[in-house]
Parts: structure tokens; sequence; C-alpha cells
């Protein structure tokens, strides 16, 4: 309980009733029955898309403003570094360029709150680096060597304050894959996962999870049904891990699952024979509603990984890999718009998914069921923040 509940109880049971009545509103909006209009429908797809943009700042002329406010995406996703350009020149600066740069992304966005994320895992995974002025961070490999949860829970709540303070609501961490392959070129040479042990790995992203609920931050787990095994990078092309993944890799979402929940999980591009012959994990049916959804119990909503990464790209063209992601189960599509950029990224796959529900290729009830997730997250975040206005009022 924080300082304020602590001190003023009744605050926390208003903090709830809120968050109750922000979720009967949403989802009885989510709810209203009927055939969907052109433009609902457009704006039901603008919250299943998160965009990677370019800028220090931005203004009323900037792309990606623009998109927030015509409710063409849901959320944007923040980078320090470009990598289509090869510079540091991205989204990040100083702490008090990005907390200006997140604030002025906000206030573009009306109705919903708009989903601000970043990759912070800490280690080599982190945007908010010492030499634009934040504080350091540790590895995930480096914490569960140490396996103290206590101090993942400390360092956790330091990010997640980071965070929080900057106005940014979701980090797409922790990373749940299990360390099966030491030699890994994206998860065990980086350091990302916590550790070779799956109730290891549970226990110290359990400690992540807690750590951000505690600052209001939403998290997501990654990378689904596990990354851990692979012998190559899903940024560079096809990763197969048929011959290599293990049952043990799902262990970490099944125990949180059964405790602390999750507020998102990702998906991997990883293709794995054993769940579906022919689909990778982020276009997979079987591997996200048979598997994740029907087998594990898992409701909340889905987020792919980058759709811009090179597993997808090299393979799939746009409109299959936005077709494939819907009927699979993915909620909210990542175009990180870094790997290679295109300013209209977001006008391009809205209007195709808008296609594809038009001719009866997508149904239409996919867009609502994604919709209803992604409002029901977003209620608590929309609570938090009136909460915190009261708060402010009182002192």
């Amino acid at each position: 309980m924080n300082q304020y509940h602590s001190r003023f109880p009744f605050l926390l049971f208003a903090q709830r009733l809120l968050s109750l009545i922000l979720i009967a509103l949403f989802l009885s909006a989510c709810l209203a029955g009927g055939a969907d209009s052109d433009e609902h429908l457009e704006a039901k797809v603008g919250q299943m898309l998160l965009i990677g943009f370019r800028g220090l700042e931005v203004d009323e002329s900037s792309s990606i403003v623009r998109d927030i406010r015509e409710g063409r995406v849901g959320g944007v996703i923040i980078f320090d570094y470009d990598v289509a350009l090869r510079s540091p020149v991205r989204n990040v600066a100083s702490p008090e360029q990005l907390g200006k740069l997140v604030a002025d992304l906000r206030a573009a966005s009306h109705g919903a709150p708009l989903f601000v994320a970043i990759d912070q895992e800490g280690g080599r995974v982190n945007r908010l680096k010492e030499r634009y002025g934040f504080p350091p961070t540790v590895s995930q490999g480096w914490l569960g060597g140490q396996n103290d949860p206590r101090l993942t829970g400390e360092y956790a709540h330091r990010t997640a304050k980071t965070l929080s303070g900057l106005g940014i609501n979701v980090n797409l961490a922790p990373v749940v894959d299990v360390n099966v392959n030491p030699d890994n070129p994206v998860i065990g040479k980086l350091e990302r996962s916590f550790s070779a042990d799956p109730h290891t790995v549970a226990i110290h992203a359990a400690a992540v999870i807690a750590g951000h609920q505690t600052e209001g931050v939403l998290t997501a787990l990654k990378h689904f049904p596990g990354h851990g095994s692979s012998t190559t990078d899903s940024h560079l092309g096809f990763t197969d891990v048929t011959r290599t993944w293990v049952e043990k890799e799902l262990e970490p979402y099944r125990a949180i699952l059964r405790t602390t929940g999750a507020d998102m999980i990702m998906t991997a591009h990883v293709f794995n024979a054993r769940l579906d012959p022919d689909w990778p994990a982020t276009l997979s049916r079987a591997t996200m509603q048979g598997l994740l959804r029907d087998q594990m119990g898992y409701q909340g909503v889905i987020i792919s990984d980058d759709m811009q990464m090179q597993a997808i790209t090299d393979h799939y063209d746009l409109e299959t890999a936005l077709e494939q992601t819907i009927l699979a189960g993915a909620d909210v599509i990542i175009f990180g718009n870094n790997l290679v950029y295109d300013e209209d990224i977001a006008q391009k796959a809205g209007e195709i998914i808008l296609d594809l529900v038009r001719e009866g290729r997508v149904p239409e009830w996919r867009i609502h069921q994604s919709y209803s997730r992604i409002m029901h997250l977003k209620s608590r975040l929309a609570a938090r923040g009136k909460m915190e206005c009261r708060l402010c009022d009182a002192y």
C-alpha cells in the first residue's frame, strides 16, 4: 500500500471503485450491439496499432501526431537509436526532452489513453542510457545470477518509477525466455534471460511485474511460446526452433498466469512445426488461440513482436501478415518503424485491415474482440490517471 493509501484507506477504495466504473463504461461502449459503422470500425482498428516514429520533438505537423489525433494508432513505441539510418538520434536525448515528447504525444490523444511503450529490460536492451542522463541498469541475466527476487524487484521499481515519471505507461518486459541455449545470439548472449531454470525465471519475472504495478506501468511477458532455444535472430530472418524448443519454455507463463497474471503477452516470430507446421507463432492460430488462450487460459491482450522484423517481412507480404496475425489472435500489432521506416505505415496497415474486414477475410467480431481487450486494459490507465489528478488536488 503506498503512502497515500496507508494514510487514507478510503482513497484505495475510491480508486478501485473508479477503476470498476471506468471498465464498465469502456466495455458498455465496446459491447453496444450491431455492426459497426465504418467510422467506428476504423477507430477500433486504430487502437490495435502501435507505431514507432522519428523525432526528438513533435508538433501539430508531425505525422505521428496526425495519426494519433485522427485515431489511426492506439500507441507509440520509443527508441533511442535509429537502426535504418544508423543514427543515435531517434526519440531520446535527455529526461527533460523525453518527458516533453511523451506529454505532447499523450496530449494529442482524445478519449482512451495512449499506450506509450518502450523496451526497457536493462543491460543491453536499454533505451534510457546513462549518457542521456538516466540511472544505470543491469541485465536480467545478471539479476538471475544474483538470484535475489527482492533485488530484482528493487531494480524493477526503479525502472518503473523512471518510466512513470516520463509518462511512459508500457514496458515491453520482462523477458521470460528460458536460457535453453546460452549461445542464442538474441537472448542468451545478450543476457536477456534470467535463468535456464523456468522456476527461477518465473519468480524474477513476477518481481518485475510487481515492481511496475506499484507505479502503474503495464508490462508484457515475452517472447511466447519461447525464444530461448533458438540459434538465430528473428530480427534477421527465418528462425526455426522445431528441434531445439522444449516444453519447459512454457512453464514461466503457466506459473505467472496462476499467480500474478499478465497485462500483455508478446509473441515470438519463431517457427515451431511441433506447434504449427505452417505458420510462425505470431501468425499461428494454433499457437496463440489454441495453446495460449484455449489450453493455458490466458484471456488478456496479446501483442505482436515488431512486424517489420525479417522473420516476417522476408516471407510474407503486409496483407498476409496482418490477416494471419489477427486471425491468430493478436490484439495489438507493433510496427516499430525502426528496422525500416515508413511514415505512412499506420494508414497503410489500417486500410489493409479494414479491407480485410469488408471482404470477409477477417470477421468483424475479431476486431471488436481485440478492441474490448485493449479498452479493458486502458481503463486501468485511465483510472490511475484520474486518481492521480484527484490526489494532486487534495494536496
